[in-house]
This record gives structure tokens, C-alpha cells and sequence, in this order.
């Protein structure tokens, strides 16, 4: 695109600022069928207007540099996030920059009239120039929309393994769900941070709502014993149902080390009796 190109189509932008507003926020309503304010769309797209139409000015979408073309990247890629938040898809957002082309291109063609090869020309920088934001605007989407679900699967990882105090040094830890290589990251974050916290010398880990046991998991909640143990707590297993003693027997998984359970209630009574603890019914 050359500098007088790119003069030009700003001028055409400033001179025409209000007609092509009112006709892009038409499009992106129809194209869109957005779900925001239209206040805020408003306010939104008068502000990329002016965005653009000053990066037409000073610079060239082919080498993007100073804070004019990264006003609009920052501008682009605040609406991507705020968009993937509220649950708009990749098209709907970038319709956005999409539903500005017609707009756009009706004001060339008066502007340039019988020019044919100017026009052409600002035709094909102003595609060429939409197509790379538009296409930005829908790789920011993404990306956001990457980091909102990855921040709620940590969010309900967290959730899902809470650690509860039975009792003065004695914490229960009810797990619910496969227990993998990333939830065992964060049981153990959870578990030994109760430990500090509450001083407790015994955590029953409950194992009653996972719904298998394999190698694997074996593995990872020894790891997560281990790590316990190096706490200063030991670990009571509890949750033994017959058929997850058969799988582990059968895999050969050496849990000799660690006291197990088959109720919640038994590994309680075990960790009350370490404690020195009794229970009494009240006459």
C-alpha cells in the first residue's frame, strides 16, 4: 500500500466518519446478531474509526510499528477478551472489523469516482488491511477464550478437592472424579497446605468417588503420601471397595506402606486412636 494510498482512505474515514458509523453498526447487527449494548457498540466502533484512520496516516499495516497500529492491536485485542467472556464465537466477534469492508468501500467509490486504479488500489489495500485485523481479532478471541476455560477447569480442580478438618490434626481429603497428572499437582498443593495451616499430623484420603483405580492413580496417590509424609502427616486411605482390592492386587501396586480403610468411618476411628483420641456415648 503506498503512503498516498494510505492517505487517502484516512481521509475518506475522517470526511465520512458519521455515514460510515451508521452503516457499520447496521451491518454488525445484522450480521452479528449481537447480544451487547448498543451504546457500547457505539462507543467501540467510533473509537477504531479514529484508531484507523490515524494508523492510515502515519504508518503501513505491512510493517506495524509505533503506537498508532498498536493502539488498534490493544483496542482489538481488549474486545476479543471481553467478548470470549461473555461467550460471543469467533465469527460474531470477528464480525466486528468484517461488517466494516461494504461501508468502507461504498464511500471509495465516491470518493474516487472515475479513477479506476485508485480505486482499485484502495479497494484491495482496504481488503488486504481488514482481512489481517479481522484475522488478529479472531486469533485474540481464541486465545482468550483458551485462558477462560483453562482458568475454570483450575478453578474447579480447586473446587473439586477440598480438604476438610475432622478434627484438632486431623484432616479428611473426600476426592471425587479421575485423579490425573494435573488434579494430583493440585490435591497435593491443597493437601499440604492444610497441613501447614492446621499443623495436623493424620490426612484421611477418601477414595469412595473415584471411579477407578489403576496404576496410574496408585501412583499418584502414593506420591501424594509421600509428599504428606515429608510434611510431617500421615496418610490413612479410605474407600476400599472390593473391587478396587482386586484391581490393585492384580496390578501388583505395593500399598503395605500406607494404612487403608474400606469407610471413611474406619479410617476416622484409626486416626482418632493415633491421636489418642476416644469417642464416648453420652449417658
Amino acid at each position: 500500500m503506498s503512503a498516498t494510498t494510505e492517505r487517502r482512505i484516512s481521509q475518506v474515514l475522517t470526511a465520512n466518519e458519521g455515514e460510515i458509523l451508521t452503516e457499520w453498526l447496521k451491518r454488525q447487527k445484522e450480521e452479528g446478531r449481537t447480544r451487547y449494548d448498543e451504546a457500547e457498540a457505539r462507543a467501540q466502533s467510533t473509537q477504531f474509526l479514529k484508531l484507523f484512520a490515524a494508523a492510515l496516516e502515519h504508518g503501513n499495516i505491512e510493517s506495524p510499528g509505533g503506537q498508532h497500529w498498536q493502539d488498534i492491536f490493544d483496542m482489538l485485542s481488549d474486545l476479543s477478551r471481553t467478548r470470549a467472556r461473555l461467550g460471543f464465537s469467533p465469527s460474531e466477534t470477528a464480525v466486528f472489523i468484517f461488517s466494516l469492508k461494504q461501508p468502507l468501500f461504498d464511500r471509495l467509490r465516491r470518493d474516487f469516482g472515475n479513477d479506476a486504479q485508485g480505486l482499485g488500489d484502495a479497494i484491495w489495500s482496504s481488503t488486504n488491511l481488514l482481512d489481517k485485523l479481522g484475522l488478529y481479532t479472531t486469533e485474540m478471541h481464541q486465545k482468550r477464550r483458551e485462558e477462560v476455560i483453562s482458568r475454570q477447569q483450575q478453578e474447579l480442580l480447586e473446587l473439586s478437592t477440598p480438604v476438610v478438618e475432622l478434627w484438632d490434626g486431623i484432616l479428611a481429603l473426600p476426592l471425587i472424579g479421575t485423579l490425573d497428572s494435573a488434579r494430583t499437582q493440585v490435591v497435593m498443593e491443597s493437601l499440604l497446605e492444610r497441613i501447614v495451616e492446621t499443623s495436623a499430623k493424620i490426612a484421611i484420603i477418601e477414595i469412595t468417588g473415584v471411579p477407578t483405580v489403576d496404576t496410574l492413580v496408585a501412583q499418584h496417590l502414593l506420591k501424594t503420601v509421600a509428599a504428606a509424609r515429608l510434611m510431617g502427616a500421615d496418610c490413612i486411605i479410605s474407600g476400599i471397595r472390593p473391587q478396587i482390592a482386586q484391581t490393585i492386587v492384580h496390578l501388583g501396586v505395593d500399598l503395605s506402606s500406607v494404612v487403608t480403610k474400606a469407610t471413611l468411618a474406619d479410617a476416622f476411628r484409626v486416626a482418632l486412636q493415633r491421636s489418642k483420641l476416644t469417642v464416648t456415648e453420652m449417658s
